[in-house]
C-alpha cells in the first residue's frame, strides 16, 4: 500500500468527483487503501442520514469503494505512531481532532501518503506525505 485516504477523499469518490477518479485510475488499486477511522466515520454519516434515496446511494457508492479497496488495519504501530503524533501536536499548541490524528497515524506507521484535501491541518503533522487529489492530476 502507498496510499491511504482521508475521510474527505473517500467522500469524494463516492461523489464522483472526477479529479479524484483521476488520480485513482492513475495508481494501482492495490496500492490505495482505507484507514478504519475512515470506515468509522463514513458509516457514521451515512448513518446519520434519514431513510432516502441519497442515503441508500451513498451507502452502495461506499460498499463498492470496500469491495474494490484495501482497508489499512490498526495494528500496534499505528497506536504508538497516534500517541507520538498527538503528543508533538500538543507540544506545539496545534490539537487537530483524535480521528484526524488517527488517520494520520495510519499513514505514518505504514509509510504512505496521506490523500487528504485537509491539508490546514494534515500539514501540522511532522513526517506524515500527503497529497491532494482534489486538485487535477498533472498533465
Amino acid at each position: 500500500m502507498k496510499y491511504v485516504l482521508d475521510t474527505n477523499a473517500v467522500s469524494f469518490l463516492m461523489k464522483g468527483d472526477a479529479n479524484m477518479v483521476a488520480h485513482l485510475k492513475s495508481v494501482a488499486r492495490a496500492d490505495v487503501g482505507i484507514p478504519q477511522p475512515v470506515v468509522s466515520e463514513i458509516a457514521y454519516g451515512i448513518q446519520r442520514l434519514g431513510k432516502s434515496k441519497r442515503k441508500h446511494t451513498l451507502a452502495r457508492r461506499f460498499e463498492l469503494l470496500k469491495s474494490e479497496l484495501a482497508r489499512a488495519t490498526w495494528t500496534d504501530e499505528v497506536s504508538e505512531a497516534f500517541g507520538t503524533i498527538k503528543a508533538n501536536l500538543e507540544r506545539k499548541g496545534e490539537r487537530i481532532e483524535d480521528f484526524d490524528i488517527a488517520v494520520a497515524a495510519h499513514a505514518v506507521a505504514a509509510g504512505c501518503v496521506l490523500v487528504t484535501a485537509n491539508l490546514k491541518h494534515m500539514t501540522r503533522v511532522s513526517g506524515l506525505a500527503v497529497e491532494d487529489w482534489s486538485e487535477p492530476p498533472a498533465a
